[in-house]
């Protein structure tokens, strides 16, 4: 049996993806369920389940995924206006692909607080 995501049948040319942006240490793909006009998912190459799973080593990859989202933003036009970068981390941070990824959502005003905590009371 083997623990491979979606992800990494993305990064293995498995599955199809409307691919943005690949290089030797990211994929970047348009969300198939978006949240806002733009929705992008960029990952890493490299396997990392959740943002716990950071060290000293890999985490020039976080910083990496942060150029490339930024880089997506500016050659599709919402640089200036704005967007909004989110890497959730296990279950109650709504994370559903244990591979680290960020979303990048422009297109509309995005409000805060994103959407409504459904388990717990608001602070």
């Amino acid at each position: 049996m083997s623990n491979n995501t979606i992800f990494d049948k993305i990064i293995n040319k498995e599955i199809p993806a409307d691919i943005l942006y690949e290089d030797e240490y990211t994929l970047a793909f348009r969300d198939i369920n978006p949240q806002a006009p733009f929705h992008v998912l960029v990952i890493p190459k490299a396997k990392i389940a959740t943002i716990n799973d950071v060290t000293e080593q890999n985490s020039h990859l976080v910083g990496h995924l942060y150029v490339v989202a930024a880089k997506l933003a500016k050659e599709h036009g919402f640089a200036e206006d704005g967007y909004r970068v989110v890497m959730n981390c296990n279950e109650d941070g709504g994370q559903s692909v244990y591979h680290i990824h960020l979303h990048v959502l422009a297109g509309k005003a995005l409000g805060w607080p994103p959407y409504t905590n459904t388990k717990k009371e608001l602070l």
